[in-house]
């Protein structure tokens, strides 16, 4: 017999990602639900691939964080989120609550580290945790116990990272890396700065040689036979820029110390009501989602293929 899968939604980025990938969709009051639809149709595919044993959601909330106190240019060049996205995560939670998963979410912090929060006490518990979510910044969380079912394009385009295939996509880097290479390159998605003039390439290359951020530093200090070889004109910019790039490797660590408590029990899923489910996809004119309810109740032993 395995582990007890657990699947934790990254309920934010897919709902970002529903809503730019389909088209304008809305029932026939007029109520737009393209972000709910899409979010349903990633929901039952991960669902039907991983086939859990406990699921939760996690969210964002909407505040501002110990990141964006530490740094107040952090993802301030994120356009607003649209207001028709925003009417939707209220029909998301509630239909999340319909099929009686755990809704989770904390004032001062990211959905990300919640997720990190999980997965470290998933792994006490011999549990393993997939991650589904459109964001590549959690793939610092993948080991032996954790895998990240990554969204590439639109709703369809999947991935499955473990190990190996963090490896390949980072040239060689582990996923305990990451946060170098990003403290390193930065990344403008999120406004991290990083140190200027250093790309994927020289940040891959700087952490396969020192492998983290401190020692590449200290090897500078000491002008080390190591440090002596690098580009001059890349000590310099190193040098320059080592504020930023212990600031760039605070703002992408997850942080698990959170003031939270949760029991992986008591997120089993499966105990739910069909006919309440059944009754909200009528309601919202999700008919075709219905037949679907007879997938996700079947629990093959089949595993998902890594592709």
């Amino acid at each position: 017999m395995g582990k007890k899968k657990l699947l934790i939604i990254d309920a934010n980025a897919l709902i970002h990602r529903a809503f730019h990938a389909l088209p304008s969709l809305t029932t026939k009051k007029g109520k737009l639900i393209n972000a709910v639809y899409g979010f349903l149709l990633i929901f039952f595919k991960s669902i039907k691939d991983i086939k859990p044993d406990f699921i939760v959601a996690t969210f964002d909330f909407p505040a501002p964080t110990f990141r964006h106190k530490k740094y107040k240019k952090y993802k301030a060049q994120r356009k607003k989120t649209p207001e028709e996205l925003i009417q939707q995560i209220p029909i998301i939670k509630e239909v999340l609550k319909k099929f009686r998963v755990k809704v989770l979410e904390k004032k001062g912090f990211e959905a990300d580290d919640l997720i990190g929060y999980i997965v470290k006490k998933a792994s006490q518990k011999k549990v393993e945790s997939v991650v589904v979510t459109g964001d590549l910044d959690l793939l610092q969380l993948v080991d032996k116990n954790v895998k990240v079912y990554g969204l590439r394009r639109g709703v369809k385009d999947i991935i499955l990272y473990d190990k190996e295939k963090v490896k390949e996509r980072y040239q060689g880097l582990k996923p305990s890396q990451l946060t170098n290479f990003k403290a390193l390159r930065g990344d403008p998605s999120d406004n991290i700065p990083g140190v200027t003039g250093v790309g994927e390439k020289t940040a891959i290359e700087l952490v396969k040689k020192f492998k983290t951020l401190e020692n590449l530093y200290q090897q500078l200090e000491k002008d080390s036979e190591r440090a002596k070889k690098l580009k001059p004109a890349l000590k310099k910019n190193l040098k320059k820029y080592k504020k930023r790039a212990f600031l760039s490797k605070f703002l992408v660590e997850l942080k698990y110390n959170i003031p939270l408590k949760i029991n992986i029990k008591n997120l089993k899923w499966g105990d739910y009501d069909e006919k309440e489910v059944i009754e909200f996809f009528k309601d919202y004119d999700f008919q075709t989602l219905i037949p679907r309810l007879k997938e996700i109740k079947e629990k093959e032993n089949n595993q998902l293929t890594i592709i």
